[in-house]
């Protein structure tokens, strides 16, 4: 346990950080989705690890109230991990000496399920789907890529990747929400491969929910024969997307967006917020951008603690994604002070005219280069510490916000943590109603 509820049910029956889940009733839990429904009942009896020996708590709670304490992992048998080696991954682009975690490519569909990581489903058997089924594990995000069985074995490279779809299939008739995703390779899958890809997929009523379309992504380190999208093939590809979108939307199929990386490299005007539905693609970077200048301008309240992506909220799952900690923070600014908002350089072409638009445009927009990924890596979320310390070493405002997108635990991707950086640099949470607030903070004082 690496936390516990002051008040809880679990901190009544005396259950402390530091103890190791071993069983709940009798039953061994696989993962943190079995322990929920374990934990569900009333007054479980749970035994725990505690300095090498085997403790046994009985918790007294009503049945379907929460234990009360936080998980360390969210797999307990191990995570089911990759055996494609798709020619566009970007793990195999990250440089040597990151944390570990970051080289672990997981094709487990129960993390799909709690975090909205996106599955092949090339390693998913018959128990996998019976008990998706059986306890309604929905929805589930699965990476298609393309519904041409030859092309994406070749791109996975596995062939089993030509017949893996089958259980997608199987979850769609099944009742399972599933949202998809394309990674488009320039010369592999797009042009008419997509239209075919999308077509295929329309099919796949009414469990299929939604399809998202994003660029291939390359950094410097990639010893793959691939390359990036012209402005020309972004303005093709969402030509097709949206042609298919407008159909989707009259005949209730599946709907299908562009990534937002699409629309910038392009050149193309973005789609309303309102196109984009509920916005189930928005950790995929889809509709991010219309969603952030509605928080921005008061139109959209600002997104739950959770973040409004993919996370599925579940009593005990260990603070990852969006409930990982973030970063210092700064409440009071300095009266009088000055402001330079820090991002990407995708970030800094929608946050210069937005800003301009609202009375802020004598606030500085630094867009950072990342040359700690080089190629076409242009988004926040992937800042390295040390470019962002480059990039402050020249600046003379007296604050500097920063999104939080791009730290996890405190630290920046290459391992750089923020208290290393300038003591100017403010924390902020990577929404538009958070930056509004800071920025008017910022005018106030």
């Amino acid at each position: 346990m690496v936390a516990v509820d002051p008040g809880s049910p679990a901190a009544r029956a005396g259950v402390a950080v530091g103890d190791v889940l071993v069983a709940v009733n009798g039953v061994e839990p696989r993962d943190v989705i079995e322990y929920r429904l374990l934990v569900a009942e009333a007054n479980p009896q749970v035994r725990l690890e505690r300095g090498g020996r085997l403790v046994d708590v009985a918790v007294e709670k009503l049945a379907g109230a929460p234990l009360g304490v936080t998980l360390s992992e969210a797999i307990f048998d191990g995570v089911t991990t990759c055996d494609n080696h798709c020619e566009f991954c970007f793990i195999y682009q990250l440089p040597r000496g990151l944390r570990r975690t970051l080289y672990v490519k997981d094709d487990d569909y129960r993390l799909s399920f709690l975090y909205g990581n996106f599955t092949t489903l090339t390693r998913f058997t018959e128990a996998d789907l019976e008990r998706v089924i059986a306890e309604r594990l929905s929805p589930l995000y699965v990476s298609v890529h393309t519904t041409n069985p030859t092309l994406r074995a070749s791109m996975l490279r596995n062939p089993r990747g030509a017949v893996s779809l089958r259980w997608l299939v199987a979850l769609v008739a099944a009742g399972v929400e599933v949202h998809a995703q394309i990674v488009l390779v320039p010369g592999r899958n797009d042009g008419d491969e997509l239209a075919a890809t999308l077509a295929e997929l329309a099919l796949m009523v009414p469990g299929l929910r939604s399809i998202g379309v994003v660029p291939y992504g390359q950094s410097s380190m990639s010893r793959e024969a691939l390359r990036t999208a012209t402005a020309q093939e972004a303005r093709d590809a969402i030509a097709t997307i949206e042609r298919y979108d407008a159909w989707a939307r009259a005949t209730e199929h599946p709907r299908a967006w562009a990534a937002d990386e699409l629309y910038l490299l392009g050149g193309v005007t973005m789609p309303a917020l309102e196109l984009y539905g509920d916005l189930p693609q928005w950790e995929n970077g889809i509709g991010m951008v219309r969603a952030f200048e509605a928080e921005f301008e008061g139109r959209r309240p600002p997104p739950n603690a959770a973040g409004s992506g993919f996370f599925q909220a579940i009593d005990g799952a260990p603070a990852l994604g969006y409930r990982a900690m973030r970063g210092r923070r700064r409440e009071a600014p300095p009266r009088g002070a000055t402001t330079a908002v820090l991002t990407s350089t995708y970030g800094a072409a929608i946050l210069e005219p937005l800003l301009a638009r609202h009375g802020f445009g004598h606030v500085r927009v630094v867009g950072v280069q990342n040359e700690f990924f080089g190629g076409n890596v242009a988004v926040a979320g992937l800042l390295a510490g040390r470019d962002v310390r480059s990039a402050v070493a020249d600046l003379d405002e007296d604050r500097l916000l920063l999104p939080d997108v791009c730290l996890s635990g405190g630290r920046f991707i290459d391992g750089v943590a923020i208290e290393e950086l300038d003591a100017r640099v403010e924390v902020i949470e990577t929404n538009g109603w958070a930056l509004r607030r800071a920025l008017e903070r910022g005018r106030a004082a």
